[in-house]
């Protein structure tokens, strides 16, 4: 029987590591083509995992790695506060980096999104990702474990948004059932699954 991955909260110190890792398992996801602009698309990549795969969960206490950072999940918590005036500046500043021109388009396809979240408190799963050459060993789902086990303690559901029908199936393999469905505003290019997962009732 193979050992259960490590699973802990990340810290500071793991942000390069974890920005290293998302960057990895994004660039053959849909929206990573759609939503950053070809030009600098790396770099952009890279910048967006580093601040919202990364720091910006690891600041408020949400975000959880594998013990070698193979695997990251990075969340909101319900009413999560917004980001220290520091970090926010610096969010402002490198939004239109990240995006370009796609920023208006990538916002909008965001809200019609969360058009499907629970309309109480819940957790939001922003990015979960793992190293290519650590897949299908179970990393992703572990990394989910600890907000689920929270949320299933607490009775607070948990939501995605996401952009391919293989992430649709695998979150439905940790209790998430898609709620609403569209596509991506202004092109229609991309379609738009939000999945939620209740809590499990005690005893379950």
């Amino acid at each position: 029987m193979s050992t259960p991955p490590v699973v802990r909260p990340a810290t500071r110190a793991d942000v390069p590591r974890m920005a290293a890792t998302l960057s990895q398992a994004y660039p053959d996801y849909r929206w990573t083509s759609w939503a950053l602009p070809e030009d600098g698309r790396t770099q952009r990549l890279s910048r967006w995992a580093e601040l919202w795969g990364g720091l910006v969960p690891v600041l408020a206490g949400t975000a959880w790695v594998t013990d070698d950072v193979s695997a990251v999940a990075a969340w909101v918590a319900p009413g999560d506060e917004q980001p220290a005036a520091d970090l926010q500046a610096v969010i402002d500043r490198d939004l239109p980096r990240v995006f370009g021109a796609r920023q208006p388009v990538v916002f909008a396809s965001q809200r019609l999104g969360a058009q499907g979240r629970p309309p109480e408190p819940h957790w939001w799963l922003h990015a979960v990702g793992t190293r290519p050459a650590a897949r299908h060993a179970g990393l992703g789902a572990a990394v989910l474990r600890p907000v689920l086990d929270r949320c299933d303690a607490e009775g607070v559901p948990a939501a995605a948004t996401v952009y391919t029908s293989t992430v649709v199936r695998w979150l439905q393999r940790s209790g998430f059932a898609v709620t609403h469905a569209t596509r991506t505003a202004v092109d229609h290019e991309l379609p738009i699954w939000t999945l939620v997962r209740q809590p499990a009732r005690s005893g379950q």
